[in-house]
């Protein structure tokens, strides 16, 4: 026997854009994870890149005398390439894992702040609920009262 009006958060807008905010802030720390992951995997390619090399070289060494100087220089060279590249990468990672961290703090501000909005419309909504129970008990009170009163004449 609801009389009175529906629940309405006035702040529903706010939670709105919070919750969107969120929802950002999730996917640019998926895209940064994602980015760091990316490096992580080159730098593990390059590794192993740069193992193959060092062994391709010994067994260079190992099976003939003579080893041919031009073809030394270019397993050196390429040795060097991959090892440059790799420093590359490990500072492109710690520059990614400060994003990363940077994002997750960004989420962390994000969710809380939503949180509390979210708090706040259930809190709202509670006491509308109580509101509208409180009138509706009056107006069963009032109903009854009028009914004893005709019985009762």
């Amino acid at each position: 026997m609801s009389t009175g009006p529906s629940f309405r958060f006035r702040l529903e807008r706010v939670r709105a854009l919070r919750e969107r905010r969120t929802n950002a802030a999730r996917q640019e720390l998926a895209r940064a994870i994602a980015a760091r992951d990316a490096t992580r995997g080159r730098i593990y390619d390059a590794e192993a890149a740069l193992e193959r090399a060092r062994i391709e070289q010994r067994r260079s060494g190992a099976f003939t005398a003579a080893i041919d100087a031009t073809r030394l220089q270019a397993h050196q060279a390429y040795a060097e390439r991959i090892e440059a590249q790799r420093a590359a990468d490990l500072r492109e990672l710690a520059a990614e894992d400060a994003v990363v961290d940077e994002r997750k703090e960004a989420l962390t501000r994000a969710a809380r702040s939503q949180r509390t909005l979210e708090r706040l419309k259930e809190r709202r909504r509670a006491e509308h609920e109580q509101e509208a129970s409180r009138h509706e008990s009056t107006a069963l009170d009032e109903i009854a009262l009028e009914r004893f009163r005709r019985n009762a004449a």
